[in-house]
């Protein structure tokens, strides 16, 4: 999950730090998702990231989703 995560974000051309403002989700709960594949992230958290990136939380986990 995390690896789709970072991937998207650098898509987007934003910074850990910037997607914390945008999310509300700290830097060091972002780094721990990209860099941590067991990182057991909140359905809350995973809502605010995908919404915070205009995607959806199937995004996340799946390349392929719509």
């Amino acid at each position: 999950m995390g690896y789709r995560l970072k991937e998207m974000r650098e898509e987007k051309n934003i910074t850990q730090e910037e997607l914390e403002k945008l999310s509300g989700v700290s830097r060091q709960t972002i780094s721990a998702i990209e860099n941590n594949a067991g990182y057991q992230a909140k359905v809350g958290t995973l809502m605010a990231l995908a919404k915070a990136l205009d995607t959806t939380v199937d995004n996340l986990f799946f390349a392929n989703a719509v």
